[in-house]
């Protein structure tokens, strides 16, 4: 909250720069300034008042409101005490306060909300009118934004912002770990009739085992000679229709020796199990 803490110095020394208000000497509420006696200039003090936070909702694509779960939305009401001699009249009090909520309002990107005055008074310690000023502001405090004088973050680290949270394209899920935790995992592939096809498992297998579904490991044609492998074993080593890679296995039909390994076949469903 360093931020808000550092918010009426932050406005003070804003105000100061404007040239149009070079009449006017600005500090903060806290620790009070001598002032002199009686007054000579206009002086305004700025200070906070309260500070309200809230949860923030966000619709989602069906219109319904979301929980943010690391976001935040403050209501930040601060005071402005503002000081004219008593020559300049009443009426120079409501011009200050004027000129000021006008300046943040439609120069700075805080987000004011309301405004607002109460009655002038009398101080006979300075021979001062005084009138006590106020502007509510709005902050969206969000870890993934970061801007200066809108104070829409607190904590500067996109790790906590919920979007990231949320992105499942760069997080583990409860099932990835689960996977990782067997000491083997099974899974289904459609041959394409191409050379080669791959199946990606995510790590190197020390063994795989696959097979065509629906059919026998072997299918013999005695009138053509022909022998079709419907199932196949590979280890670290390639073997005829199964290749071994760094992140899974390759399934391919090739024919050896007049026997044919059809772990590739078009329109063909394997079963495999693939140990780690």
């Amino acid at each position: 909250m360093d931020s808000i803490v550092s918010l009426p110095q932050k406005i003070v020394d804003w105000l100061s720069e404007q040239e149009d208000m070079n009449d006017i000497k600005f500090f903060v509420e806290y620790p009070p300034v001598n002032k002199a006696v009686p007054l000579r200039r206009s002086i305004v003090a700025v200070g906070i008042e309260n500070i309200e936070i809230v949860d923030k909702f966000v619709a989602n694509d069906d219109g319904v409101l979301e929980r943010q779960e690391y976001c935040r939305l403050a209501k930040i009401k601060a005071n402005l005490s503002i000081c004219v001699p008593f020559s300049m009249g009443g009426q120079t009090c409501h011009d200050i306060f004027t000129r000021i909520t006008n300046a943040l309002t439609f120069r700075t990107n805080l987000n004011i909300a309301e405004s607002g005055c109460v009655e002038i008074k009398s101080d006979r310690d300075t021979d001062a009118l005084v009138m006590t000023g106020w502007f509510l502001m709005e902050a969206d405090f969000c870890p993934a934004q970061s801007t200066d004088e809108n104070f829409a973050s607190f904590l500067d680290k996109e790790l906590l912002c919920g979007s990231h949270i949320r992105n499942s394209d760069i997080h583990v899920t409860l099932d990835d770990k689960s996977k990782w935790n067997e000491s083997f995992v099974t899974g289904i592939y459609m041959g394409t009739g191409s050379g080669s096809r791959s199946i990606n498992l995510g790590f190197i297998p020390s063994l795989v085992l696959a097979c065509a579904a629906g059919y026998p490991p072997v299918v013999v044609n005695f009138t053509d000679s022909v022998t079709k492998n419907y199932f196949c074993m590979a280890t670290i080593d390639t073997s005829t229709g199964i290749t071994i890679k760094s992140n899974g296995f390759s399934a391919s039909s090739k024919t050896v020796a007049g026997a044919e390994c059809t772990m590739n076949e078009a329109g063909v469903t394997y079963t495999y199990i693939a140990f780690k």
